[in-house]
């Protein structure tokens, strides 16, 4: 028969007898992490059984909603119960939970402070990197000073509304996020700005000090005009498409120009103060202290062209400046294909009305101009073909990679501008593309990986970013493309799709669906480990003398899925000795009753010789690649030899072979674990070195001949045609098998010219 991996995918929603969790939590199945957090928060308050003391049920109906909320928030965890129901989670409710004060005052500080975002690990990495400059607050909700730091924390994120991003970081929800970043103590406040190395605040935590701290990486520049530059500089910034935003200031009394305290963020805007002399008094017909908004496009000579800002509000006077900049450029059917078949584009589809992100919008351009990445608008309403031709039915972002109308990428992320140039460059530089029914590639020879997802899923959005790392580090290799669920049901049907995110790879016949962890470095095992090591198994089509370890498992089976990586892992480490396989025994359950599968996982190993029993199985507490290497490894047949004092002088100090040796002790733990590496690298080398084990607490004397004073120590011991002493043995310093055998063949290509015939190595 021949051998094929086959992953099963569910064909409906498994739930557990339970309440529905989403339910519990009173959300959406699109709820965001923040509205699950904000819905608990509001349950533990009233539910908790500090609240309801007279209440028995009180404490299981708690345990209950706590439960759903620690699934619910992890983006794993939600996807495991989604697509399993409870069955397919791991975890096991431990009856705890924090008291109602928690709840109360330390469960998210921020989340309900509207000039403070609150960043995870999903979107931390976008916002920082957006262009624009953020202050974050690295907090745990147990830290005193975190609390006696949020009034102070809120009236610095109100007062620099506009000016800077004010975030927060939940340490207790992301603690992977803060170790990544180097945060150990609390709170932790610092700066971001894109491409630069993050600075810290160290001064006194108040409002003054936080203000002047940040204002030193504003780098807003204030231009100077006068009499003898005015003219110049202004028709030149006109010139290039820039406008002017000036603020004249009165010479009389000696008074000091007052500059608004705000900033553009966007160099589709010159700031400039300019004096009000007589002469340019005429010119300007300006007498006072006034502001005055040249946009990009105007002239000194167009009466009509110049804004007068009757306001020192800093709002007022930005919102007044962007709604005065000028609008996307407009793409129509007409332009399309040629505007986008050379160049990069981010596109924003709008249907009629524009959204209130539209004005924002504008800043693009400037965020964007150092990618060369051209931004424009397409009016959906007017051009409802192109669109259709598209599938893009309701307004969205979309970046065109400059290979075609359709190499594009939708983006799914928060409608935010940090989030959407972090998108934008992000895409740009991979290799994904959105897909539907007239790009599928269900017929390609080439190997695609493709995410069936719906947009409201968290962790489908979650996933996105990480496609996009993955197809960067396989470009060439394997193609990868998105296909949005909700647009196109019916081919996620043909596929049985019923689940979001489903990851499946399409390499011509064969499909394999991933369901290991949803990160890139996930992924790329994955990958490797399909096309290198991990086949499916079939009892029918072992042959005589092949070793098979396999694995019986349940798509839905919580420890199932903790196995799975672990699982390839083994795969690698025992490539070329053990065939490896596994079975689905949700898709193949009567082959699984044949061989009397009753739990899972369950493991077991097949040795292929008529003589031994028909299988083994793994009992071990242990389920880690290493362990079950060991276990599986211990099967067969040894490739090294034990050697004792005798020998050791007969066989490697006086014989003509090539050796090398580990010395060990029995009671030494890093010994034992590389024993199993050792056995690897003899057979790795067998005809060209023997491999030999010294025993250094049953034959200490000769260790100590030997100079042997750290196990497990690895020698090699070359012929050189004449006798050996102890002592001439070359340390290898490594315990990886791959390692240890290039050392080992680099030492004896030196040393061919000493070696004159190269000798054979001896049977046995």
């Amino acid at each position: 028969l021949e051998l094929i991996f086959v992953s099963f995918c569910p064909s409906s929603f498994i739930w557990a007898e339970g309440q529905d969790y989403y339910e519990l939590l009173g959300v959406s199945r699109e709820a965001t992490t923040k509205e699950i957090r904000r819905a608990f928060k509001q349950l533990a308050l009233t539910m908790h059984p500090d609240k309801n003391p007279g209440d028995p049920s009180a404490h299981e109906k708690f345990l209950q909603v706590n439960r759903a909320y620690e699934v619910l928030k992890d983006e794993d965890l939600r996807k495991k119960y989604d697509k399993y129901g409870e069955k397919g989670l791991d975890e096991q409710q431990d009856g705890r939970y924090e008291s109602w004060n928690y709840y109360r005052y330390d469960f998210g500080i921020y989340d309900d402070d509207l000039e403070i975002i609150t960043l995870d690990s999903g979107d931390f990495e976008a916002a920082v990197n957006s262009g624009e400059i953020w202050f974050i607050n690295f907090y745990f909700p147990r830290c005193s000073h975190c609390h006696q730091l949020a009034p102070t924390w809120r009236d610095f994120a109100k007062e620099m509304d506009g000016v800077i991003r004010i975030g927060a970081v939940n340490c207790g929800d992301n603690n992977h996020l803060c170790r990544r970043k180097g945060i150990n103590s609390y709170p932790s406040l610092y700066i971001y700005r894109s491409g630069q190395r993050p600075e810290k605040f160290n001064g006194e935590r108040n409002r003054d000090n936080l203000v002047r701290f940040s204002m030193q990486f504003i780098t807003t520049t204030i231009t100077q005009l006068w009499q003898g530059n005015v003219f110049s500089e202004i028709e030149s910034a006109f010139s290039s498409g820039l406008g002017w935003l000036i603020t004249f200031c009165s010479d009389s009394g000696g008074n000091t120009c007052a500059q608004s305290a705000f900033f553009l963020h966007t160099d589709l805007i010159i700031s400039s103060s300019i004096t009000c002399l007589a002469n340019l008094s005429v010119v300007f017909q300006v007498t006072s202290g006034a502001t005055a908004l040249f946009p990009p496009g105007s002239a000194l000579n167009k009466p009509d062209s110049v804004l007068w800002l009757n306001t020192l509000d800093s709002k007022e006077i930005y919102n007044q400046v962007i709604n005065h900049l000028p609008d996307l450029e407009l793409l129509t059917s007409d332009s399309f294909q040629s505007k986008l078949a050379h160049h990069r584009w981010l596109i924003s589809f709008t249907f009629g009305n524009k959204n209130s992100a539209s004005n924002e919008y504008k800043k693009l351009q400037a965020f964007l101009r150092n990618d060369h990445i051209q931004v424009g608008r397409v009016d959906c309403i007017a051009d409802s073909e192109l669109c259709q031709s598209l599938y893009i039915h309701k307004p969205c972002m979309a970046v065109f990679k400059g290979l075609g109308i359709h190499d594009f990428e939708i983006h799914h992320g928060k409608d935010v501008l940090y989030n959407i140039v972090g998108f934008a460059r992000d895409s740009v530089r991979a290799f994904v593309t959105t897909l539907g029914p007239d790009n599928f590639p269900s017929d390609r020879k080439e190997p695609w990986l493709v995410d069936f997802f719906a947009p409201w899923c968290p962790p489908c959005r979650a996933l996105l970013p990480e496609l996009r790392k993955a197809s960067i580090q396989l470009a060439g290799q394997m193609k990868f493309g998105t296909l949005d669920c909700t647009i196109h049901h019916n081919l996620c049907s043909r596929y049985n799709i019923q689940a979001y995110p489903t990851t499946v790879i399409f390499n011509g016949s064969s499909v394999h669906e991933y369901e290991g962890h949803h990160s890139a470095d996930g992924i790329l095992e994955f990958i490797q480990l399909k096309s290198n090591t991990v086949v499916c198994f079939s009892a029918a089509g072992r042959d005589e003398g092949q070793i098979w370890a396999v694995d019986f498992y349940a798509p839905w089976c919580g420890p199932c899925q903790a196995l799975m990586p672990e699982w390839r892992r083994m795969a690698r480490l025992l490539s070329g000795q053990i065939l490896v396989g596994s079975v689905d025994c949700q898709r193949f359950q009567s082959f699984c009753q044949s061989q009397s599968v009753r739990a899972y996982p369950e493991i077991r190993l097949y040795p292929g010789n008529s003589r031994q029993p028909d299988r083994y199985t793994y009992n071990g507490w242990h389920r880690d690649a290493h362990s079950l290497r060991t276990w599986a490894l211990s099967f067969l047949p040894r490739a090294s030899v034990d050697l004792t004092p005798e020998t050791f002088r007969s066989l490697v100090l006086s014989g003509r072979d090539h050796w090398v040796l580990d010395f060990y002790a029995p009671w030494c733990g890093p010994c034992q674990h590389f024993a199993p590496e050792f056995e690897v690298l003899a057979r790795m080398l067998k005809g060209e070195v023997r491999a030999g084990k010294v025993d250094c607490q049953a034959h200490y004397q000769t260790c100590q001949l030997a100079g042997i004073t750290a196990y497990p120590t690895v020698r090699l011991y070359p012929y050189l045609g004449k006798k050996r002493h102890e002592q001439s043995g070359e340390h290898i310093n490594s315990r990886d098998a791959n390692v240890i055998a290039d050392t080992v063949r680099q030492r004896l290509q030196q040393l061919l010219p000493r070696l004159h015939n190269k000798p054979k190595v001896s049977a046995g």
